[in-house]
């Protein structure tokens, strides 16, 4: 054990709780971090892999505890975080910052783990980590979360914990590029020397090192994961649907940053049907859609969405979460479906754009009930996707297409003067306009968000098919990424 004694810190190495498996566990729910462990358990069981490789793997690195005070309105309050490192098999490890005045350490731990196999899962270079505060920022003023989250970002990278060569942060749950910008900004005053300062963490604003796409990454990452889902159709089938996303009845709770963007691509680009959206004063009800972006507007307006005129209010908005659709998706917390409530669930497809949104017990009743579950290190990896390329191009100090953007419009403008000169005929306007445009920064973001999340499902869909006891997609997942993890650990040495 590694003490680093301070006024303010702890640092400890860390051995997680480690599930040993049980056949048939009793059906009452696990919290959030058992029932991350007893999923990937499924995975050591389906691989084999040795008690002591297991635990290994899905052991807690180290955790931050930092508790420090902040003089606010005259008087002195003390404020508590963590940051949580699952494993530092690849450098640097990632993962969101969270404001909560619930957040604790065994939620970050819990979170961390899931960094871990999401970022294998899509293939992207990074261990898992995650952190938190113990704040409700609702409570204080922008000056005030100035020096609040300075102050964090301080004790962060005092210990460590916060460098674009070992640890990068990004948003998550009450922060967002605002509280990114700080902490960037604090880094490089206490580290000038470090060129690569920016890419000490993503999600910040464009203007300051952050990345087209970005903001909308999470939940267009969703939206990718669902048509590559629909582009099997022997998977929909098994689902109980059968087409596209075009028409198909939607659920979306929570419609924060994640549920937004989710919801708003599947109506606009995809024509899906949003007949319900569960937030935290209630929920809306409208079996012939609802216009998501107008419901955004009305809840800036009124902070929650009581009284929206075209749609029917439920005040239990938890309840809506049993109604009849063809997609749920669960889009804030974690444990949102769990023993009590899974039974009741009519929807064809869960797709959790959520962390941990169905408890181990609710993803057995899931299961045992024939309810597709997409499953969130897949599903929610469209954010540090994103983040993977804005830290590329922090550390590589030139934009995505700069370069390459007005070569590819002179050989488009020379492909299309060759197609007039063959036809003797001018283009249409549009088309001209298609082939001669280079790709934006925004379109190479995009394009290679889709590309990974599509590679993935197919790896995952790969991995059922290949292992006869494996029958879900979750557990396909987190085989995927323990494979990936104990092989990058036999490969450096470890064991």
């Amino acid at each position: 054990m590694q003490n680093l004694l301070g006024t303010h810190a702890t640092h400890r190495a860390h051995s997680a709780f480690f599930v040993k498996h049980v056949p048939n566990p009793p059906m009452q729910d696990l919290n959030f971090h058992q029932s991350v462990n007893h999923m990937v358990q499924r995975a050591f069981d389906v691989l084999g892999l040795e008690p002591g490789v297991a635990r290994a793997i899905a052991s807690t690195q180290s955790v931050l505890q930092i508790s420090f005070p902040v003089e606010i309105g005259g008087q002195v309050e003390t404020f508590t975080g963590w940051r949580a490192v699952h494993s530092g098999h690849r450098l640097p490890v990632k993962g969101g910052i969270r404001y909560a005045p619930v957040v604790d350490q065994t939620e970050v731990e819990a979170l961390a783990a899931l960094m871990t196999y999401k970022c294998a899962i899509v293939d992207v270079p990074f261990g898992g980590s995650k952190g938190g505060l113990q704040i409700d920022p609702s409570r204080y003023t922008r000056n005030d979360l100035q020096r609040i989250t300075r102050r964090f970002a301080r004790e962060l990278a005092k210990q460590g914990f916060l460098s674009p060569a070992t640890n990068v942060p990004a948003p998550d749950m009450g922060t967002g590029e605002r509280e990114m910008a700080w902490m960037m900004d604090t880094y490089k005053h206490l580290y000038p020397e470090d060129i690569n300062y920016l890419g000490c963490v993503t999600g910040k604003p464009v203007a300051h090192g952050g990345i087209e796409g970005r903001v909308d990454a999470t939940g267009r990452g969703v939206v990718c994961a669902l048509r590559e889902f629909f582009r099997h159709p022997t998977d929909v089938v098994a689902a109980g649907l059968d087409g596209c996303l075009e028409g198909k009845s939607v659920v979306v709770q929570g419609l924060g940053n994640v549920g937004f963007h989710t919801a708003h691509l599947l109506q606009v680009e995809d024509h899906a049907r949003i007949i319900g959206i569960i937030e935290h004063d209630g929920a809306l009800l409208n079996e012939a859609g609802i216009d998501v972006a107008a419901v955004r507007a009305w809840m800036n307006a009124h902070k929650g969405v009581a009284g929206y005129p075209d749609a029917t209010w439920v005040e239990q908005g938890t309840h809506v979460l049993s109604h009849p659709c063809d997609i749920l998706i669960p889009a804030a917390f974690e444990s949102v479906i769990h023993a009590e409530n899974a039974e009741s669930i009519q929807a064809k497809i869960v797709c959790e754009a959520a962390n941990g949104p169905v408890t181990f017990v609710a993803d057995q009743i899931l299961r045992r009930r024939g309810i597709t579950v997409l499953p969130d290190a897949f599903v929610n990896a469209g954010g540090v996707t994103v983040s993977y390329f804005e830290w590329i191009r922090n550390l590589a100090h030139v934009r995505f297409g700069r370069m390459q953007r007005r070569y590819e419009e002179t050989r488009g403008r020379e492909f299309a003067a060759a197609l007039e000169w063959m036809t003797q005929h001018p283009l249409p306007a549009a088309v001209r306009h298609d082939l001669i445009r280079g790709a934006e920064e925004l379109d190479l973001v995009r394009a290679g968000l889709d590309d990974t999340m599509r590679r993935a499902w197919q790896e995952i869909r790969a991995m059922r098919d290949r292992h006869p006891t494996v029958e879900d997609f979750r557990t396909a997942a987190y085989v995927v990424a323990v494979e990936k993890i104990a092989r990058s650990y036999l490969d450096i040495g470890v064991f």
